[in-house]
C-alpha cells in the first residue's frame, strides 16, 4: 500500500499530529511525552512568537488510512541570515519502522523547502534552541527528560539509509551530586567574588525575579549562545513570551543569579525537579487529572531524586574565569536540602569544551548522545 502524505490544515489534524507521538511510545518506559497543551501553543502562529522569524508546515503520513508518521518543516529566516544558509529544518519527526514512511516524510519537507529556494535540510531542530533538538543515537535504555527527544533505535538507521550525514552531536551527562561543595569550587568562588566584585542574588518570588532580571536572562542567552550550532537571537517578542511562561513557575531556590557590583547580570543557572516520571503518569496532558503528578513533582516534599539542569549561561567576557563555581557553590547545598541525588544536564554540543569543563570536579557519566543530520537538496531529482 502506498504512503500518502497530507499537510496538517485544521486543528483536528494538528491534534492528530501531536497525539501520534504519544500513541507510538505509549508502551515505552523511557519516552517522556510532551505536554499536550504546550504543543498546541508551540505550533500555533498566534501563540508562538517564533513565527515572527519562522514559517512552518506540518505533515502526516498515512498507510491503509492509519497515521504512521509525522514531521514538521521549519524555515528559520533569522538563523539562515545569521549563518548565511538556505536551510530548511525538520523537527518533531516520528515514524513506524518502515523506510518508505520515513522517506516520504522527509521528501515532503524537501519539496516544501524547494518551493522556497532552500538548498539543504537539517534536523531534528525546533523553532528555537529552547525546543528539543537532536535525534537520539546512544542511550536508548535511559529515561528521557522533558527538554529532550526520545526515539527508537531504528530512527538513525533510517536517516543513514536515506543519505543523511552527521552535522552536529550533543552529549548528555548524569552527575552525582557531591556530599559537599568541592574544595576547589569553594576556593575559586572566594577568588572570583573578590577579583571581579561579583555576588550571588536569590529570589523567593518568581514574579519579582522576572520583573527585575527576566529580560536580562534571555539577552544574556543571546550573547552566550551566539556561537552555538544553529542559534539565532531570540526576538523581543520571544523573550517577553518566555519570561511570562517560565520564570514565575520555577522554584526559585533552584535558580541562581550572579551579578556584578552594578547589579548587572553576568551569569545564571536554572534547575528544577525532573518531571519525566510525572509527565509519563499524566500521559502528557494537564486535564482532567494530569496536573496532580506534575504538582507533586514540583511542590511536594517527596519528589524525584533527579533534577534537570535546564540552563547555565555566562556572559562571554566572564567565561573561563570560574564564574560557574559561584553558581554551584550556591546550588549544591540547595540540592542537598531538597533531597536530590543526581542531576541531568541538557544536551551539550560535543565540541563545547567550555561547558563540559564545568563538570570536571564532579562524578559524571556520559549516558546519552544525539545527532543533527544534514542533507543537500537535489534540484535535479525527479519526485
Amino acid at each position: 500500500m502506498a504512503i500518502e502524505i497530507k499537510r496538517v490544515k485544521s486543528k483536528k489534524d494538528l491534534k492528530k499530529f501531536i497525539r501520534f507521538n504519544y500513541e507510538l511510545y505509549k508502551d515505552n518506559k523511557y519516552s517522556v511525552p510532551d505536554l499536550y497543551e504546550g504543543m498546541l501553543d508551540t505550533f500555533n502562529p498566534k501563540k508562538n512568537s517564533a513565527f515572527e522569524v519562522c514559517e512552518a508546515a506540518y505533515f502526516l503520513a498515512y498507510k491503509d488510512s492509519e497515521i504512521v508518521g509525522r514531521i514538521a518543516a521549519i524555515i528559520h529566516h533569522e538563523a539562515n541570515k545569521v549563518w548565511n544558509k538556505k536551510a530548511i529544518r525538520f523537527g518533531w519527526i516520528d515514524f513506524i519502522d518502515d523506510i518508505e514512511v520515513s522517506k516520504a516524510l522527509l521528501l515532503a519537507v524537501e519539496e516544501w523547502g524547494k518551493q522556497r529556494g532552500m538548498t539543504e535540510m537539517h534536523g531534528p531542530l525546533g523553532f528555537t534552541d529552547l525546543d528539543a533538538e537532536g535525534m537520539l543515537i546512544e542511550g536508548f535504555d535511559q529515561l528521557s527528560t522533558m527538554a529532550s527527544i526520545y526515539n527508537y533505535p531504528y530512527y538513525p538507521k533510517h536517516m543513514e539509509q536515506l543519505g543523511f550525514e552527521k552535522d552536529a552531536d550533543w552529549v548528555e551527562f548524569k552527575i552525582t551530586i557531591p556530599d559537599a561543595i568541592p574544595e576547589k569550587h569553594m576556593r575559586i568562588t572566594r577568588i572570583v567574588k573578590e577579583k571581579y566584585k561579583l555576588k550571588i542574588k536569590k529570589y523567593s518570588s518568581g514574579k519579582k525575579a522576572a520583573a527585575e532580571y527576566g529580560d536580562a536572562v534571555f539577552q544574556l542567552m543571546n550573547e552566550a549562545y551566539a556561537p552555538l550550532y544553529g542559534f539565532a537571537p531570540l526576538t523581543q517578542g520571544q523573550i517577553d513570551q518566555y519570561v511570562a511562561m517560565y520564570l514565575p513557575l520555577l522554584d526559585m531556590r533552584m535558580v541562581t543569579f550572579v551579578v556584578n557590583e552594578k547589579d548587572e547580570l553576568v551569569a545564571f543557572g536554572v534547575s528544577m525537579p525532573s518531571l519525566s516520571e510525572a509527565l509519563q503518569k499524566a500521559k502528557g496532558k494537564l486535564l482532567p487529572f494530569g496536573w496532580i503528578p506534575l504538582a507533586k513533582a514540583l511542590f511536594m516534599k517527596r519528589r524525584a531524586k533527579i533534577l534537570d539542569l535546564l540552563i547555565v549561561a555566562v556572559k562571554p567576557e566572564y567565561q573561563n574565569k570560574g564564574v560557574n563555581a559561584l553558581l554551584f557553590s550556591d546550588l549544591i547545598p540547595v540540592y542537598h536540602e531538597l533531597g536530590f541525588e543526581f542531576a541531568e544536564t541538557n544536551p551539550e554540543l560535543e565540541l563545547n569544551d567550555k561547558v563540559q569543563a564545568q563538570w570536571n570536579y564532579f562524578e559524571t557519566e556520559q549516558h546519552k548522545r544525539r545527532r543533527a543530520y544534514i542533507k543537500q537538496i537535489d534540484y535535479g531529482k525527479v519526485q
